[in-house]
């Protein structure tokens, strides 16, 4: 029999066993990425992390016969439901044995959450932040997961969720890239010079994170307002936005933040991360002195980039902005440490981007899903 129980996140104890399981499920996969466990704790905190301010989430264990099988979370965004005047729940941290019983009983205690709150729809997942990633992996499972920038699971979720009548909602592509392969046409090229020449737009390049730190706050604006048509759009407070820059400059490398600008305006940015899975896995989710000697080295060393973060605000993509956003790409693939890129996790609602991606020699090869369901 499975029993569902709640988790009181007062609890250390119910804490520590809901992100456990997930390091245990996993570890023996040699293509995960182990989150930090602070991180999922704070996600698990409603004083400390900014999602609560606005917002509701309940976490939910499965156990049979006293051992943890399964687990899920299960979120109201309602800055996005407002935005979208949608009556949608969501669901994150979705990790389960292989069992279609234990995922049918975590979902249904999902479902009866989001009905108590008027809610008729459930999709997911979907976390906390823009940065948490997104969707259940359905393709691509031989490669090792992005840091961690996107979830990674076992082949089996797909059939799970979908045996329980899960749909597609959306898809988020990421795309390889080689440095040699990488190929930008000569028009563009051009178009990005002749739009620096006229003076309107220009590249704003950073070289410490002090002078980063100052610009945080701005591009996270642009960041959001780039974003507005799209899927997974919702208006960030600016204390959500301060948190999610925060996280991101631990691993952040100034030289590989670009940001253009049109006049004083920010217009679109690319943010480009060095991989640092390998030291991640070898330090199995702790912050250790030791650790954060080991992550900066990686930094340092290893060959491969996630650009996680492209884009330029609709109105500016048919003025020479799009040329600027793939020089400076180009640039950063091809004048740097890096072999290997990946833009990492690119809706498909995106359109001329992903046409763009095509066009300059890269090749899909993961693809996340976010599902949905009617409640």
């Amino acid at each position: 029999m499975i029993n569902v129980t709640q988790v009181d996140v007062q609890n250390r104890g119910q804490v520590n066993r809901f992100i456990q399981f997930h390091y245990d499920l996993y570890k023996t996969c040699p293509q995960w990425v182990p989150p930090f466990y602070s991180d999922i704790r704070m996600m698990m905190n409603p004083n400390k992390h900014p999602f609560y301010e606005h917002s509701d989430a309940d976490f939910f264990l499965a156990e049979r016969n006293g051992e943890v099988v399964g687990r899920i979370a299960a979120l109201e965004n309602k800055p996005f439901n407002k935005y979208h005047q949608a009556k949608e729940a969501v669901f994150y941290l979705f990790d389960t044995i292989n069992d279609a019983e234990v995922a049918g009983a975590l979902f249904n205690r999902a479902f009866d959450w989001a009905k108590k709150r008027g809610l008729t729809k459930i999709i997911g997942p979907k976390g906390f932040s823009p940065f948490d990633g997104y969707g259940i992996q359905v393709r691509g499972h031989d490669h090792r997961q992005m840091m961690i920038m996107m979830n990674y699971n076992y082949p089996y979720y797909q059939d799970l969720v979908e045996g329980l009548g899960f749909a597609k909602e959306v898809d988020f592509v990421s795309t390889y890239m080689h440095r040699d392969s990488f190929k930008l046409p000569e028009k563009v090229h051009e178009i990005s010079r002749r739009v620096k020449e006229r003076g309107a737009f220009r590249v704003q390049n950073f070289t410490s994170k002090k002078q980063l730190r100052e610009w945080a706050i701005p591009i996270g604006r642009a960041y959001n307002d780039t974003f507005v048509n799209n899927w997974e759009y919702y208006p960030l407070s600016d204390r959500e936005i301060d948190f999610t820059l925060n996280n991101l400059m631990s691993v952040a490398v100034p030289e590989l933040i670009k940001i253009i600008m049109y006049k004083e305006k920010i217009v679109g940015f690319l943010l480009g991360f060095p991989d640092i899975s390998a030291a991640l896995q070898r330090h199995g989710g702790r912050i250790t002195p030791w650790g954060i000697v080991d992550m900066l080295r990686e930094l340092k060393k290893t060959d491969w980039i996630s650009l996680n973060g492209a884009g330029v605000l609709p109105e500016f993509q048919g003025r020479g902005g799009n040329a600027l956003l793939y020089t400076e790409m180009a640039a950063t693939i091809t004048g740097s440490q890096f072999v290997h890129a990946e833009l990492t996790q690119v809706a498909e609602t995106t359109k001329q981007m992903r046409a763009d991606l095509n066009n300059v020699g890269s090749d899909a090869y993961k693809n996340h899903r976010v599902y949905h369901k009617d409640i």
